[in-house]
């Protein structure tokens, strides 16, 4: 019997990276997925996208587990779309227990330098995208009276200020705000909402040529080496990147009824990143 056996969890931002790691953890331990992702690349980001095939490789591992799984290209900026798979889903699968707010964007660059569309892009998806999805199933947790866990992914960045990264961080400060006012007006309704807030994850998002640049501005073409090497720095435990799984697993706990009585947190995996006066 797995953790979470008979649930159904909604993946945002599923085709690969953290979304991939989140859906198929919770598939392992029982749940049955809706995985969804835009699946294409946006203007402002520095790297590309998910695609259909990542998607769909998703759905291959979620399904060696024998879970069901409903995949879809679906832009979480998009109500209407998201409402259509949340209707869709609960149509097929019956209901919707877990919903993972995952699909995020990064980009980079001084606050004063910051292109008007490059902030409300990394708002839009970042914050309004998990706001319009949250929203798409609330009322069907509601009204099914069976609880429910709603669990945003925010970051290091919505608990403390990164540089180069002012509309990220004010995005996943955001995240949290959002986090914490459904966690009072969900409680009388036994939905649990938290985020999980991650340090430096090895995902494309965080691993890329261009992002390794604006970390190391003084290398030509940095490698994924020199990276590991800053990424380790910024850690209080030895480590580099984390492991997508080591943060799934914290995102399956607030899933889990290991948490029943958990909500309004933020829940740090960093590796210590944050602690001040590290010992290197």
């Amino acid at each position: 019997m797995g953790r979470i056996e008979g649930k159904v969890a909604l993946v945002t931002g599923a085709a690969r990276g953290m979304g991939r790691s989140h859906a198929v953890r919770l598939a392992q331990e029982g749940a049955d997925i809706v995985a969804v992702d835009l699946c294409a690349s946006l203007d402002t980001a520095p790297y590309p996208g998910a695609s259909s095939q990542d998607l769909d490789l998703t759905t291959q591992l979620v399904e060696q587990f024998d879970r069901r799984i409903i995949a879809r290209q679906v832009d979480v900026r998009d109500s209407k779309a998201m409402q259509a798979v949340v209707d869709e889903s609960i149509a097929e699968l019956d209901h919707i227990d877990i919903v993972c707010a995952n699909a995020g964007i990064a980009s980079f660059g001084f606050s004063w330098e910051l292109s008007d569309e490059a902030w409300q892009e990394i708002i839009d998806v970042n914050l309004t995208g998990a706001w319009k999805t949250a929203k798409a199933v609330i009322p069907h947790m509601i009204e099914r009276g069976q609880g429910g866990s709603i669990i945003f992914i925010s970051s290091v960045a919505g608990l403390i200020g990164v540089p180069t990264m002012a509309h990220y961080t004010a995005s996943k400060h955001g995240v949290v705000g959002l986090m914490r006012a459904l966690a009072v007006e969900l409680a009388r309704h036994d939905v649990r909402v938290n985020t999980v807030n991650p340090g430096n994850v090895d995902t494309p998002m965080v691993d890329n040529a261009p992002t390794r640049q604006i970390f190391m501005p003084d290398l030509r073409d940095p490698t994924r080496e020199d990276a590991e090497r800053i990424m380790k720095e910024m850690s209080a435990l030895p480590v580099s990147w984390l492991d997508p799984r080591e943060v799934s697993n914290a995102v399956l706990f607030l899933a889990s009824d290991e948490a029943r009585h958990i909500t309004g947190i933020t829940l740090p995996v960093d590796a210590g990143m944050m602690i001040p006066n590290k010992l290197k």
